[in-house]
């Protein structure tokens, strides 16, 4: 299997997984190409034609042509350049990488990270936060992330990876969507009563359970066990965390209980404020599920190896499937 068609598997998976619907995500493909057509030549220089087709500018092939035949992969949460010196290392001793799989981004794909946090407005506004409200909120958080994000060295584990020639691959958005819908759909149709069932349910998920073995299972953090659930906002996708004054929007639209993967201790503090339940899923162990997710739809009916590393653990779906 090429690599352009892992990647290209990967994007159409968390498009047809995007809280947001399918539709809706085409519809800002469209927008993107009107708005790059009214582009003076100028501006056509620096613009990103990669993201005509991918909707997720967090999410890329971040060094390779594409054509290269993948047989065997090194995936891991961060592949930073110690991982990159791994697959070498693993490569000279005869282990054999086709390329290096990172569910975090790296080089122009974490420099562009803050583009996709716009999707969490239409996600609010599926829950009852007025559009309006939802943007004024995010916008603000937006231009703190790009901030933050600008001074940082994006490029290091993208050269390294370039030195060595090993394809490097990232995947954020698309597989924060397949656990995101994973969730959702899972509290929407067993509707827990109380908060402590929502963790109980989790539980029974193998990456959570895995993590629970490690001191690092699903934690309520505000809230406590035996308060109703109520209706539930799975919080999992939309780049990096949200605006913190949005929670009393969310309260106010019905939201109960929220299930996130992290959440600082300022953004607690304001919801504690809004009287919500908040459930910590676990941010490795989240971010493990959605890419679990992903490579059973990417690398379904094709024969992979997957070297595990940087804190991912792989559990297939496929085999349950096939049984």
């Amino acid at each position: 299997m090429k690599l352009r068609d892992i990647y290209k598997k990967a994007l159409t998976a968390g498009t047809e997984n995007d809280p947001r619907g399918r539709d809706f995500v085409l519809k800002e493909l469209e927008q993107r190409k009107k708005s790059f057509d009214n582009l003076r030549p100028g501006e056509k220089e620096y613009f990103d034609n990669e993201s005509l087709e991918n909707p997720y500018s967090d999410s890329r092939i971040l060094f390779g042509s594409g054509d290269e035949e993948i047989e065997s992969v090194l995936a891991g949460i961060d592949i930073d350049t110690a991982e990159v010196l791994l697959a070498d290392n693993l490569r000279s001793k005869g282990r054999k990488i086709d390329l290096l799989l990172s569910h975090h981004p790296s080089g122009r794909a974490y420099a562009d990270l803050y583009g996709v946090m716009h999707m969490q407005s239409d996600i609010l506004n599926l829950f009852g936060v007025p559009i309006n409200v939802a943007e004024g909120l995010m916008d603000g958080r937006i231009k703190e992330v790009e901030r933050r994000i600008m001074p940082a060295n994006h490029a290091r584990p993208v050269d390294a990876a370039k030195l060595l020639g090993i394809p490097f691959l990232c995947l954020h958005t698309p597989a924060d969507n397949m656990v995101a819908t994973y969730l959702q759909q899972l509290f929407d149709n067993k509707k827990p009563s109380f908060v402590c069932d929502i963790v109980d349910m989790l539980l029974e998920i193998p990456e959570y359970k895995a993590a629970a073995m490690q001191g690092t299972g699903p934690k309520i953090v505000l809230g406590s066990k035996k308060r109703k659930a109520g209706k539930i906002f799975v919080d999992m996708t939309g780049g990096t965390e949200g605006a913190k004054a949005i929670f009393q929007s969310l309260t106010n639209s019905g939201v109960n209980t929220i299930v996130g993967m992290h959440i600082s201790e300022e953004h607690r503090k304001e919801a504690e404020k809004s009287h919500l339940n908040i459930v910590v899923a676990g941010h490795i162990s989240s971010d493990n599920l959605g890419l679990n997710l992903l490579l059973d739809e990417t690398l379904k009916d094709n024969a992979f190896e997957i070297l595990e590393c940087s804190g991912f653990r792989r559990f297939s779906r496929l085999q349950k499937q096939v049984e």
